[in-house]
């Protein structure tokens, strides 16, 4: 098997090999899950007005997020941070949303350069942010796009719906530098509501403030380009909504357990393989812990043992499990994170498996891209 260039040279050895030989933990990647799950979500899109805008932040991977592209009726990519736009740019990639917002002077001065080789758009919330970068991109002879920010009800960052918001376009609109895209509304507070019904009825109100203040700042004259917010598990809500544009789903490219209760169409195709490493009757320990596992909304679950249970805590290095099944010490297990973002930016690589062999290594080149 011929070994990819992008392949670390500490992995290329694995190429072929079972999965079991890993070191671990290892972040693992199911290609057939994910492939499935790129291809179900960019069908969903398919002779819609809506567009998807995966997010970067969930993988943090580039040539995952080529493939996201390549499965279609994708606009570019979204970012949660200015770096991982840095890396994706690096990569060739052209039309970047950094949802968040972009303050201080150094880190302004890296945003004019990544607009020198991409399309960049950014969210802002308050008037300094339009100042200064429209004082730096005047300054480098480039243009930076710019999504105000509502708060639709998450209490987050955003401007009020409404009038805040027309007056802040207006101040984007009189700078040089900076161009006015449209609106960021991000219904973050729907995400996790279990409950179908309640989490479509969540989100349609909150939309409909961005929509309200859409028509406001159109009837001033100014044009409101698109609206962008949405996740994994609002995607069919929100894309529903004539007058949003775009989604930024990501988890759905991995899933975790979390997710995975809330979209279930999607499969989970990232685990952690872990070690045994001591046992004693009906309690096995694993070689992962805090360090390798994200666990923000609940502790890992055993992949095809739903029965075995993992106390809620979990030290730096090692997973307690109770009522394991009879592992022998050096078996190993998968586990399914509750929180698939943080997880993948423990790592710094995914190894990709098919038929239980590894056919790929694909670096998180992104991960610990805090700035």
């Amino acid at each position: 098997m011929t070994t990819p260039p992008h392949v670390p040279e500490q992995f290329r050895e694995v190429i072929g090999r079972s999965i079991d030989e890993l070191d671990t933990p290892a972040l693992l990647l199911d290609r057939r899950a994910c492939d499935e799950n790129l291809r179900r979500m960019a069908e969903f899109f398919a002779g819609r007005k809506c567009r998807l805008r995966p997010h970067f932040k969930n993988h943090k991977c580039p040539l995952l997020a080529r493939r996201q592209l390549a499965a279609g009726n994708a606009v570019g990519l979204t970012c949660a941070k200015l770096g991982e736009a840095e890396v994706l740019a690096s990569h060739g990639f052209t039309d970047l949303l950094v949802a968040n917002q972009v303050v201080g002077a150094r880190k302004v001065a890296r945003l004019v350069e990544v607009a020198r080789a991409a399309r960049v758009t950014v969210a802002i919330d308050d008037p300094s942010h339009a100042e200064a970068i429209s004082q730096a991109a005047q300054a480098a002879g480039v243009t930076v796009g710019v999504l105000v920010e509502i708060d639709i009800g998450m209490g987050r960052c955003g401007v009020p719906p409404g009038r805040a918001a027309l007056e802040l376009a207006r101040q984007v609109e009189r700078l040089p530098g900076i161009r006015f895209a449209g609106l960021q509304a991000y219904e973050g507070h729907a995400v996790y509501v279990n409950d179908v019904e309640r989490r479509a009825a969540l989100v349609r109100q909150a939309m409909d403030l961005a929509l309200q203040t859409r028509r406001l700042i159109e009837s001033s004259g100014l044009a409101v380009g698109v609206i962008s917010g949405g996740s994994s598990s609002t995607y069919q809500i929100a894309a529903e909504i004539d007058g949003v544009d775009e989604i930024q789903a990501g988890t759905y490219a991995t899933m975790d357990w979390r997710y995975a209760e809330l979209a279930p169409e999607f499969h989970v195709a990232m685990t952690v393989l872990a070690r045994v490493i001591s046992k004693r009757p009906g309690t096995a320990v694993l070689d992962v812990g805090l360090k390798g596992v994200g666990s923000e909304f609940g502790t890992p679950r055993i992949k095809d043992h739903p029965g075995v249970e993992i106390p809620s805590f979990l030290s730096e290095e090692h997973c307690i499990v109770r009522r394991a099944p009879d592992w022998r010490v050096g078996d190993v297990v998968e586990l399914i994170p509750s929180h698939a973002c943080t997880t993948c930016n423990l790592h710094r690589q995914f190894c990709v498996h098919q038929d239980g062999r590894v056919v790929d290594v694909w670096p998180i080149e992104a991960a610990g891209r805090l700035t």
